[in-house]
């Protein structure tokens, strides 16, 4: 186990949020490659309808990738997200969590790989999983398990 490193990025909204504002909350962060990108739609859909799931096990979901404010904003408006998406544009935050592509398809070099992080209360990693296929889904069971297993 090891501490989550601490970022700061701009939401949908263009406001600041922090893993700090979480402490003495169980969060899920889930870094994916690209807004829009079916894999990515399916992922992020299944978090949408599940929510009560994550809320009934306090825990904050975060959508993370390198997709600019204005494109997580129309995203998170057609598919009705009900979580913040953070734009790491930088990519500074898929660094901090070795969770970047080099390369990814079509030549775009520096995009979020799909990687799930589950932190406790304590900002403690609990779960990691940083999938080197973007065509595969979060392993969502592991990622509940873990939830439940902290107080």
């Amino acid at each position: 186990m090891h501490s989550a490193p601490d970022f700061t990025l701009y939401d949908s909204a263009k406001n600041p949020v922090s893993l700090h504002d979480f402490k003495g909350k169980k969060v899920v962060l889930l870094f994916y490659p690209l807004a829009f990108s079916s894999v990515c739609t399916k992922e992020l859909c299944y978090v949408r309808d599940n929510m009560s799931l994550f809320n009934n096990m306090d825990a904050q979901v975060l959508g993370i990738s390198v997709d600019s404010l204005y494109t997580l904003a129309k995203f998170r408006e057609e598919q009705g997200f009900n979580f913040p998406l953070l734009s790491d544009f930088n990519k500074e935050v898929s660094k901090l969590y070795n969770a970047l592509y080099d390369e990814f398809s079509y030549n775009m070099k520096g995009v979020s790989k799909r990687a799930s992080f589950v932190i406790d209360r304590q900002g403690m990693v609990r779960y990691e999983q940083v999938l080197e296929k973007a065509g595969e889904l979060p392993d969502f069971e592991a990622i509940q398990k873990t939830l439940t297993a902290i107080d």
